[in-house]
């Protein structure tokens, strides 16, 4: 005998769909989504298509351009769903989070925001991270290589479709893509993150140097933000917080 399907409640579709969207927007300097990193502390939306988002974060004074970032994502990525009329993204038990609430409702830009303390947007912030990430994820994917019996100059040589089919894969073409960087089969594996040029065959050992020194250091630093906001919060988890798997080409 088949089981009775079960639906749905719109109520709880409606918060999966806001947590979904939330799930595209990234701490820029860990490269994780918020959701994952539990930064999620709630969020809903009625049948009228009011949303609520609040937001936590590891300390009281985490770096106020990385919050106003991922308070500004969290915003266009639910207003973007559709049958949400207002989105409200409230930061919580910030020292900005006045500045930083009230500037993204107002949609003022991060300079407007910080009137008198900020010179200029944070777009170049963005991209230095991307960069970061773009390294970061270079590891990732040359390590197997290179544990398989790849030597340097073969990775030199290599494109993106000659790579085999990974997560870790999925997410360097992603960040290169955001950046502009050739992300395409043809495009060459090893790049330099700024420019887009093939890297030259002489800096290929300073290069894939420095890419696992990045990886490491946005792991290490991804790990003690999770461990500061599980003492700050009492281990309460975040919606849709997920622990880090132990491969880091997940």
């Amino acid at each position: 005998m088949t089981a009775p399907v079960t639906a749905v409640p719109a109520s709880a579709a409606r918060t999966a769909a806001v947590l979904a969207a939330l799930e595209t927007v990234r701490d820029p300097e860990l490269d994780e989504p918020i959701t994952s990193l539990g930064f999620v502390a709630s969020c809903a939306v009625s049948a009228a298509g009011d949303a609520q988002v609040r937001l936590r974060l590891p300390t009281y004074f985490c770096a106020p351009n990385f919050a106003y970032l991922m308070v500004a994502d969290a915003h266009d990525a639910v207003s973007a769903l559709p049958g949400v009329r207002h989105v409200e993204v409230v930061l919580q038990d910030h020292f900005a989070s006045d500045a930083i609430n009230g500037g993204v409702a107002a949609q003022a830009g991060f300079v407007r925001s910080f009137d008198g303390e900020a010179v200029s947007e944070l777009h170049e912030l963005r991209a230095d991270f991307l960069r970061k990430a773009v390294m970061a994820g270079t590891d990732q994917v040359c390590r197997p290589l290179l544990a398989a019996g790849k030597d340097p100059a073969a990775l030199l040589a290599m494109t993106l479709g000659e790579v085999p089919p990974s997560r870790a894969l999925d997410r360097l073409r992603a960040r290169r893509a955001e950046l502009g960087l050739p992300a395409g089969d043809d495009a060459r594996l090893l790049i330099e993150p700024r420019t887009g040029a093939p890297v030259a065959a002489e800096s290929v050992p300073l290069h894939l140097r420095k890419a696992r020194l990045t990886r490491v250091s946005i792991e290490a630093n991804g790990a003690i933000c999770r461990g500061m906001l599980q003492h700050r919060y009492n281990n309460t988890k975040g919606q849709g917080e997920t622990v880090p798997a132990a491969d880091s080409d997940s």
